[in-house]
Protein backbone atom coordinates (compact mmCIF):
# COMPACT_ATOMS: atom_id res chain seq x y z
CA UNK A 1 0.00 0.00 0.00
CA UNK A 2 1.34 3.31 -0.96
CA UNK A 3 0.89 6.27 1.19
CA UNK A 4 -0.59 9.30 -0.61
CA UNK A 5 0.30 13.19 0.42
CA UNK A 6 -2.99 13.00 1.89
CA UNK A 7 -2.22 10.24 4.01
CA UNK A 8 1.18 12.11 4.98
CA UNK A 9 -1.01 15.44 5.88
CA UNK A 10 -3.45 13.22 8.03
CA UNK A 11 -0.45 12.39 10.26
CA UNK A 12 0.82 15.34 10.40
CA UNK A 13 -2.61 17.42 11.44
CA UNK A 14 -2.82 14.15 14.44
CA UNK A 15 0.73 15.14 14.89
CA UNK A 16 0.07 18.84 15.30
CA UNK A 17 2.62 19.46 12.60
CA UNK A 18 2.52 22.04 9.82
CA UNK A 19 4.68 20.53 6.59
CA UNK A 20 5.85 22.62 3.64
CA UNK A 21 5.85 21.08 0.29
CA UNK A 22 9.57 20.30 0.76
CA UNK A 23 8.95 18.40 4.23
CA UNK A 24 6.08 16.38 2.50
CA UNK A 25 7.88 15.31 -0.43
CA UNK A 26 10.96 14.38 2.10
CA UNK A 27 8.84 12.65 4.40
CA UNK A 28 6.46 10.53 2.15
CA UNK A 29 8.76 8.04 1.40
CA UNK A 30 10.51 7.85 4.72
CA UNK A 31 6.91 6.98 6.72
CA UNK A 32 5.55 4.60 3.27
CA UNK A 33 9.42 2.73 3.60
CA UNK A 34 8.35 2.52 7.44
CA UNK A 35 5.15 0.96 6.89
CA UNK A 36 6.51 -1.27 4.41
CA UNK A 37 8.79 -2.46 6.63
CA UNK A 38 6.25 -2.81 9.27
CA UNK A 39 4.20 -5.03 6.82
CA UNK A 40 7.36 -7.26 6.56
CA UNK A 41 7.63 -7.80 10.28
CA UNK A 42 3.91 -8.76 10.17
CA UNK A 43 4.56 -11.21 8.13
CA UNK A 44 7.08 -13.41 10.76
CA UNK A 45 4.93 -15.90 12.40
CA UNK A 46 5.49 -15.15 15.98
CA UNK A 47 2.84 -17.98 17.43
CA UNK A 48 5.48 -19.87 19.33
CA UNK A 49 7.29 -16.68 20.65
CA UNK A 50 6.09 -16.20 24.76
CA UNK A 51 5.47 -12.98 25.22
CA UNK A 52 7.71 -10.76 27.17
CA UNK A 53 7.04 -8.17 29.39
CA UNK A 54 10.56 -6.34 29.24
CA UNK A 55 12.29 -6.10 25.62
CA UNK A 56 15.80 -5.83 26.71
CA UNK A 57 15.91 -7.49 30.07
CA UNK A 58 14.33 -9.15 32.80
CA UNK A 59 12.82 -7.20 35.43
CA UNK A 60 14.10 -8.81 38.08
CA UNK A 61 17.89 -7.56 37.12
CA UNK A 62 17.10 -4.05 37.05
CA UNK A 63 17.45 -2.15 40.29
CA UNK A 64 16.04 1.08 39.49
CA UNK A 65 12.61 -0.54 39.71
CA UNK A 66 10.40 -0.98 42.75
CA UNK A 67 8.26 -3.18 43.81
CA UNK A 68 4.88 -2.35 43.28
CA UNK A 69 3.68 -2.30 47.00
CA UNK A 70 0.74 -0.03 48.18
CA UNK A 71 1.25 3.11 50.34
CA UNK A 72 0.14 6.17 52.08
CA UNK A 73 -1.26 8.88 49.26
CA UNK A 74 -2.15 12.17 49.52
CA UNK A 75 -5.96 13.29 50.39
CA UNK A 76 -7.50 15.30 47.56
CA UNK A 77 -7.15 18.68 49.56
CA UNK A 78 -3.70 17.82 51.13
CA UNK A 79 -2.51 17.52 47.35
CA UNK A 80 -4.39 20.58 46.12
CA UNK A 81 -2.88 22.63 49.06
CA UNK A 82 -0.11 24.40 47.59
CA UNK A 83 -1.64 24.33 44.09
CA UNK A 84 -1.06 27.97 42.85
CA UNK A 85 -4.91 27.83 41.13
CA UNK A 86 -7.07 24.97 41.26
CA UNK A 87 -10.77 24.30 40.10
CA UNK A 88 -13.22 21.47 40.28
CA UNK A 89 -10.73 19.54 42.38
CA UNK A 90 -8.08 19.29 39.88
CA UNK A 91 -4.79 21.71 39.29
CA UNK A 92 -5.47 24.29 36.80
CA UNK A 93 -2.88 24.86 34.50
CA UNK A 94 -2.02 26.84 31.21
CA UNK A 95 -2.54 26.27 28.07
CA UNK A 96 0.61 24.94 26.60
CA UNK A 97 -0.72 23.31 23.06
CA UNK A 98 -2.78 26.53 21.05
CA UNK A 99 -4.35 24.90 17.73
CA UNK A 100 -5.64 27.01 15.07
CA UNK A 101 -8.92 25.27 13.31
Amino acid sequence: MALTEKDVRYVADLAHLELTEEEMKKFLPQLDSILQYMEKLNELDTSQIEPMAQVTYPSSQHPSLRADAPRKTFAQEEALANAPEQGAGSFKVPRVIEREE
